[in-house]
């Protein structure tokens, strides 16, 4: 077992900044701690435990819990100090560190962490595709090196933390995640991890109803590019036009930058060529300045050549041969909710790409499924596609069309902007005796009526709609 660095108090309170309330006598004070927790059901007692306050959840709510677990050492907010039995806790040899937001103090010991180990990190965000690359990056890595990657989509001010707090002196690479919602947020994040690789994989219209327009999330994507550390290189998609203008700006400035391309574009220097589509997958040919190798992915979509090259890219970077990054994409295994491809047991063929949703991703997801159906009957199963403000009548619109002019036989619409949707196909001259408007428990009450063997069904939404309960009731 792989065991995290340890802590002392000292440390603790050189990583935060904060305040030490009690455990003031080292010879009570436990002086050195295993890790660091935020999960008062799991914690050891050796762990130091920090009190984050959620959406849902307050830490400090579960204090008591954890030093039944014989936790000494915990980390809390200022405005929390005076409900805190200190005394009895100075007594008792607990330590307690205080801190302004304890969100940020996670942060904090994050990078604390990252700057005393030995690894580099790799960073990875993007409208699309970033979890995939992530995943196909870090395979490609661990052909090499020892290699730490994220778990789950840990991509926000917790996730990404938590992710770092696991390196030690063990791994070489860390291949981490970085989401957003709204600008500013990818600078914060690229603080804490400070990456030697910057990786943007595109920019397009997901959460533009917070930001306003493809150029802020441009800007804000490219926050990630002004963190790379000195000597560092930054990888993006020469396909993209906006990654393209981040990457003059970066050249601009003397900067290393790598670009990619799957539609042979000159400025790029690793491609993707023959592209073929197969029912097991996709194979094409990686073409880089060196050499060049057989791809077989296997998992649909044309879309998931881009997050090949893109995983190729960091691999001849940081010097990998053809061979170590050729068995490292085809060692890949999609993500769950991420273009899986199920089969139920009376035939039907589920494509399931749940996990989240924006235009770019649902077009591709569209795209993918009339391409995998051939002769047979497809059917799109579509939920909301959340954050897209004041654009989300006419963007779910155009998904409404873009599904009617894919040769589907049916389309299922969940959310609050389905009558959208519906227009849009419509409009598109889809009958309307072929769309279902419905709840989730409607819309399998459906197509348990629909569906028949080597049918194709598309199931695909934000994250906040649960698609996953129809994939989970159709496959059963």
């Amino acid at each position: 077992m792989i065991k995290h660095k340890s802590w002392t108090v000292d440390e603790i309170l050189d990583a935060t900044g904060g305040r030490l309330l009690s455990g003031f006598e080292t010879r009570k004070c436990k002086s050195e701690f295993s890790g660091i927790s935020i999960d008062s059901r799991n914690i050891a007692p050796d762990n130091v435990f920090v009190a984050i306050r959620g959406d849902v959840y307050d830490g400090h709510s579960f204090v008591g819990d954890v030093l039944e677990h014989g936790v000494r050492c915990l980390i809390t907010e200022k405005n929390s100090a005076n409900d805190l039995p200190c005394p009895e806790w100075q007594e008792k040899g607990i330590a307690c560190v205080v801190v302004n937001d304890t969100t940020k103090s996670l942060g904090d010991l994050a990078a604390f962490n990252r700057k005393r180990s030995n690894a580099s990190v790799v960073a990875i965000t993007g409208s699309n595709g970033k979890t995939t690359t992530r995943k196909m990056t870090a395979s490609v890595l661990a052909r090499r090196f020892c290699t730490l990657a994220s778990r789950g989509s840990f991509n926000n001010e917790i996730g990404l933390p938590l992710t770092l707090l696991r390196l030690n002196d063990f791994y070489e690479w860390a291949v981490v995640e970085l989401g957003m919602n709204n600008s500013g947020e990818i600078g914060k994040l690229g603080d804490i991890c400070l990456p030697d690789v910057g990786v943007i994989t595109n920019i397009g219209p997901a959460h533009i109803g917070k930001l306003g327009s493809l150029e802020a999330i441009m800007n804000a994507k490219g926050e990630l590019l002004e963190r790379i550390r000195l000597g560092g290189t930054a990888i993006l998609n020469a396909d993209d036009p906006r990654a393209m203008t981040l990457g003059e700006r970066q050249k601009a400035k003397g900067e290393r930058c790598l670009f990619y391309s799957r539609a042979h574009k000159p400025e790029a220097e690793i491609q993707a060529v023959s592209v073929k589509e197969e029912d097991s997958g996709i194979s094409f040919t990686l073409d880089m300045p060196t050499e060049s190798v057989p791809i077989h992915l296997g998992s649909p979509g044309s879309f998931m050549v881009s997050n090949a090259l893109a995983a190729a890219s960091v691999g001849f970077v940081l010097g990998l041969s053809a061979r170590e990054i050729q068995a490292g994409l085809e060692d890949f295994r999609p993500v769950r909710g991420r273009m899986n491809i199920l089969k139920t047991r009376m035939g039907v063929n589920i494509i399931d790409d749940t996990y989240n949703a924006n235009p770019a991703s649902m077009e591709a997801a569209i795209m993918t499924l009339r391409s995998l159906k051939g002769n047979q009957r497809g059917i799109v199963v579509s939920g909301d596609m959340l954050e897209l403000g004041e654009y989300a009548e006419s963007m779910h619109k155009k998904i409404g069309s873009l599904a009617a002019g894919s040769d589907i036989a049916r389309l299922c619409i969940a959310g609050e902007f389905a009558e959208y949707v519906a227009e849009g196909s419509r409009d598109r001259g889809m009958d309307s005796r072929d769309i279902f408007i419905g709840n989730r428990s409607e819309i399998i009450l459906d197509l348990t009526d629909f569906l028949r063997p080597d049918d194709w069904i598309l199931i695909k939404g934000s994250r906040g709609m649960g698609m996953e309960e129809i994939v989970e009731r159709i496959n059963n």
